[in-house]
């Protein structure tokens, strides 16, 4: 192919909607079913409010780059994409929008309004995917709200039912209170909140000091260390509550710290999971002083109706009135909230479904280690929340946006029926698949009202992208994927969870290798999020700039798994690379075609630098750290190619004052390492490499080539690199203490070390006769 002159003087972003147009004129990312299938498990992301923030938009621009370095590498990518569309985010989306509560609306009308709202939100995120050059199958991009996939959860459950794996249970549960739903502990962030430790005179002159003085109607026990010498005689008594009067036991217990408070601690149900176990372990009756509005109950008295927060302020106010206070000490306090709401969490006994998994955690752990994570350090995330986990996993929810537990209840005997995996169910609107009661033979079923927890959903994302129980042949090449990209946020949740359920239903893990994301953070160090305010939109961003230099800053900001910091005037930064390329082209371009020619030690040591610069990136991609060659190519380009390389042999280039042979030695060297720049940051960069690659070197993409390979035995070169920079450097800043040009003649002598590059630093410098020159 003869290149054409590249007449454009600058990269400007709009040509990339003309190389997107390519790719969908070849279908240039088709996916042919193969056995050698490398599948992407993709995070499908959740539209809810503005979708994306820049730093999500920088987190799949890069799972793109594993994409396109796996079809580099040779490997048959398979690169489904999908769009989460389940669970609470869109429910409170579509309550303010529409100025309505979800329990007051009539539940088929809410679900459209959500399904409406997501449509629209969705919209915007492909546009954005598209706008990056994400090259997976977004066309034909899956939903998680799609009655295909919600069929494959239900499935999913079902099997696990049948494998009695799943258990209706009344039990002490995380209690979101403004979104009225049970919530598991990944759902649970903790926030350093202030608040009053308050210290209440008990009965037999007892101080207790806690945070919860509104549980003070649910205190059953009071604990003391065995070793605390101050309430040995107490060990065994009863000491009224203040307040409400009623006698509780006095209990030796090792989990109460004699140096917290004043150590003793009130028992109650339920202040935090030490409450719940200590109930369970002592055997004690509970009460529930908390409703499922989050209100106080009847247990609380004269506070009946208060939320919890007003009902402290008013006990600590009638303690006070009543003598029973002993003094209030601000403090700061670790508090559960729930991640979705960030109100404080509650715990409320409440019937749940739940999947067993405490008694897998061991080969959870196994399975951990098998997984190659990348980088490494984050498996230890995930290997601390193994460690965490006490409890079962509460998988239904009390909402409406999700999938639907399929189950119907006979109301004669209350035998609940699960029908055969397959299609996709309503219970709550549809009648019960089964004619009669197979325990009592009545015909009369209600339908289980409640949905699943979303990571059910999203923990099948492995599953349905290799068409479990739906598919065998195409599940045989897909499934287990090769690599789950993500976010470090999501590990206890989306990874875990999905580690546990595909193995469950598989025997095998998901996937062989998992890429895991730091925080895309705001200027000052906090992580973006829309409900702050301080989350950056992408779109605007990569109209103006483009999307190479969007992602190739997202590549160079740090190395992977790490936090970073976004900044639109980086970003910018960006594209002064990039015009540096499209300058160098521009130069390429012009030159004419170079005959077979031996290179010359210039031409020698760029290439070996070249090879130094391959191997290095081949390191990074190998790892998916896309920081490794962005910085590599970058240094390689700006500060030895452009500055030295071409700035020696470009006269040799052009033939002036050289022979033709060592002519077509630098246009074939120049090709050579500018055809290898483009392979190196096609998979960073894609649209201007894919043109700068047609325009100079072939009819075809270079998103179809391969990975550059050292052509050259390895050899010490930096340094010879370090004293060409030197002596370059020195007669520029000669040339320009003596007022000269750079074009301008001088006389300096060519150290001996440098004599084998005389000829091209003589010609690049307009250097006189001297000693080795």
């Amino acid at each position: 192919m003869m290149a054409r002159p590249i007449e454009e003087k600058r990269w400007n972003p709009e040509l990339e909607a003309g190389v997107r147009r390519m790719w969908e004129d070849e279908d240039l990312y088709a996916f042919e079913p193969a056995a050698d299938t490398f599948t992407i498990d993709t995070p499908p992301p959740y539209p809810s409010g503005r979708p994306w923030h820049i730093g999500a938009a920088a987190h799949y621009a890069q799972i793109d780059m594993i994409a396109r370095t796996a079809r580099m590498a040779g490997k048959n990518v398979y690169f489904p994409i999908g769009i989460d569309r389940n669970g609470l985010p869109v429910e409170i989306y579509t309550e303010k929008k529409h100025n309505i509560r979800m329990r007051e609306t009539e539940r088929s009308r809410f679900i459209a309004l959500c399904r409406e709202a997501l449509d629209d939100l969705e919209e915007e995120m492909i546009a954005i995917m598209k706008g990056l050059g994400i090259s997976g199958l977004v066309d034909s991009h899956y939903r998680t709200d799609s009655e295909e996939y919600r069929a494959l959860t239900q499935s999913t459950f079902i099997e696990l039912w049948n494998k009695k794996r799943i258990y209706l249970a009344t039990r002490p549960n995380n209690y979101d209170w403004a979104s009225g739903t049970t919530i598991a502990d990944a759902e649970i962030l903790y926030q350093d909140m202030p608040t009053d430790l308050v210290r209440m005179r008990f009965g037999g002159g007892l101080v207790i000091a806690s945070t919860r003085p509104e549980l003070l109607c649910a205190c059953r026990a009071v604990i003391v260390n065995p070793d605390d010498e101050r309430y040995r005689d107490l060990v065994g008594r009863s000491v009224d509550v203040p307040m409400y009067g009623n006698g509780v036991p006095v209990i030796a217990h090792p989990s109460a710290q004699a140096d917290f408070g004043t150590g003793a601690v009130m028992v109650c149900s339920y202040g935090d999971h030490n409450d719940v176990a200590l109930f369970r372990e002592l055997g004690l009756e509970e009460v529930i002083s908390i409703g499922m509005d989050g209100r106080m109950t009847a247990a609380a008295g004269s506070y009946a109706g208060l939320r919890p927060r007003q009902a402290r302020a008013r006990v600590i106010e009638d303690l006070g009135k009543a003598g029973l206070l002993d003094g209030v000490e601000r403090i700061t306090h670790r508090t559960p909230v729930s991640e979705r709401s960030k109100v404080p969490v509650e715990i409320i006994p409440m019937d749940e479904y739940y999947l067993k998994q405490t008694d897998r955690i061991p080969r959870m752990r196994r399975l951990a280690g098998e997984i190659k994570f990348h980088p490494p350090m984050h498996r230890q995330i995930l290997l601390n929340w193994l460690d965490s986990v006490s409890i079962d996993w509460p998988i239904s929810r009390r909402r409406y946006y999700g999938t639907e537990i399929p189950i119907w209840y006979c109301r004669g005997c209350g035998r609940p029926h699960v029908p055969e995996p397959g299609r996709y169910y309503v219970p709550w609107r549809d009648p019960c698949p089964a004619a009669e009661c197979a325990g009592c033979g009545g015909d009369d079923f209600e339908g289980e009202q409640r949905t699943f927890d979303t990571w059910m959903d999203s923990s099948a994302s492995p599953l349905f992208v290799s068409r479990y129980s739906r598919d065998e042949d195409f599940h045989q090449i897909a499934y287990p994927a090769g690599i789950r990209p993500q976010a470090k946020d999501i590990v206890r949740t989306w990874l875990h969870y999905t580690l546990l359920k595909c193995d469950l239903l598989t025997g095998e893990k998901p996937w062989g290798e998992a890429w895991i994301m730091g925080y895309g953070l705001d200027e000052r160090g906090l992580k973006m999020s829309k409900s702050k305010g301080n989350a950056i939109d992408p779109l605007p961003v990569i109209e103006r700039l483009g999307a190479d230099t969007f992602r190739l800053w997202s590549a160079s900001e740090v190395n992977h798994g790490y936090d970073f910091r976004c900044n639109e005037q980086k970003i910018t930064t960006m594209r002064k690379f990039l015009s540096k390329v499209w300058n160098i082209a521009r130069f390429i371009s012009r030159l004419p075609a170079a005959g077979d020619a031996p290179p010359t030690p210039t031409d020698s040591w760029i290439l070996d630098e070249l090879d130094r610069t391959v191997r290095e990136c081949a390191d990074g991609y190998g790892s998916y750290n896309f920081f490794v060659p962005a910085t590599a190519v970058r240094e390689f380009t700006k500060n030895v190619f452009a500055a030295q390389y071409i700035e020696m042999v470009k006269a040799r280039a052009y033939g002036d004052g050289f022979t033709a042979e060592e002519r077509d030695s630098a246009v074939r060297t120049l090709h050579a390492v500018f055809s290898t720049i483009l392979r190196l940051l096609a998979p960073i960069t894609p649209f201007i490499t894919d043109y700068l690659w047609r325009a100079l070197y072939s009819d075809s993409s270079i998103h179809r080539e391969g990975h550059a390979a050292p052509a050259r035995p390895a050899r010490e070169v930096q340094p010879v690199t370090r004293r060409l920079t030197e002596f370059n450097s020195m007669v520029w800043n000669e040339k320009k203490s003596r007022g000269l040009s750079l074009k301008d003649p001088i006389l300096v002598e060519i150290p001996d070390d440098l004599s084998a590059y005389g000829k091209d630093l003589r010609s690049m410098h307009n250097i006189g006769a001297g000693r080795g020159a």
